[in-house]
């Protein structure tokens, strides 16, 4: 079970929002380089960055900050990155700057045919993010609720040759309220590629929950304001999931 540290930037500082709302925002630190080597320094295997302004925007916002997490932890561990990827160059930037996945979320669902050149251009790089309430995805930084399933568009992604699926349940995220495990495995036991957990991750408990259900597809989750406002120790949470997992 991998736990992934999110680093949320928006202008350019580490914040976590609440349900997505950019005016529910906490600063959490002003250097994200420094917030992404303390995560890696407590043992991180990969750390998850989301471009917030550019999720709201639809192009890279927080380019600088990006670029600068990777020139201090690229070369050590997986990097991935969502929010604002729309075109082919802009995945190629990122990549060339040391970036392992970039994850497109609003433009699988918006501009399915895009997801298709980018699983072909750059295989073994994509990885889709669906974000939803009550089974719905949502897009355009969690705005807009489409008619779409999850498991229907997590099906059709996995044809295109995504590498990964992380499922986030929108009324849960930030929000310390657990996991929604249910609504996860049910996406994972419909895949054969790995589906990660993310929204709502609280405590250890939350932890124990997903490593029983690791056999099931569910490789990793995202840990959010948890890590961050000390309700969560990431090296205990960790370590609990080698213990557990192997």
């Amino acid at each position: 079970m991998l736990l992934i540290p999110a680093i949320d930037l928006k202008d350019g500082q580490c914040v976590r929002l609440k349900q997505g709302d950019m005016d529910q925002s906490t600063v959490f630190g002003l250097n994200p380089a420094e917030v992404a080597r303390s995560w890696v320094d407590k043992g991180a295997r990969r750390v998850h960055l989301v471009d917030l302004n550019g999720a709201f925007a639809g192009q890279p916002k927080n380019e600088l900050a990006i670029k600068r997490i990777l020139a201090e932890i690229g070369g050590e561990v997986d990097v991935q990155l969502g929010g604002g990827i729309r075109d082919l160059d802009t995945i190629e930037r990122y990549l060339d700057a040391g970036l392992t996945y970039v994850i497109i979320g609003t433009a699988a669902v918006t501009n399915p045919g895009f997801l298709q050149d980018a699983c072909s251009a750059f295989g073994g790089h994509i990885i889709v993010g669906l974000d939803a309430k009550d089974g719905k995805v949502a897009t355009d930084g969690w705005s807009k609720l489409t008619g779409h399933e999850v498991v229907d568009l997590g099906k059709k992604y996995q044809d295109y040759g995504v590498e990964g699926i992380i499922y986030t349940d929108i009324g849960r995220d930030g929000m310390l309220s657990g996991i929604n495990i249910d609504a996860t495995v049910k996406l994972a036991q419909a895949l054969t590629i790995p589906v990660f957990a993310s929204g709502g991750l609280s405590n250890l408990d939350d932890i124990r929950a997903l490593c029983a259900v690791e056999e099931e597809g569910v490789a990793g989750v995202i840990c959010g304001r948890s890590i961050y406002s000390g309700d969560l120790d990431f090296e205990a949470a960790q370590d609990l999931a080698d213990e557990l997992n192997g």
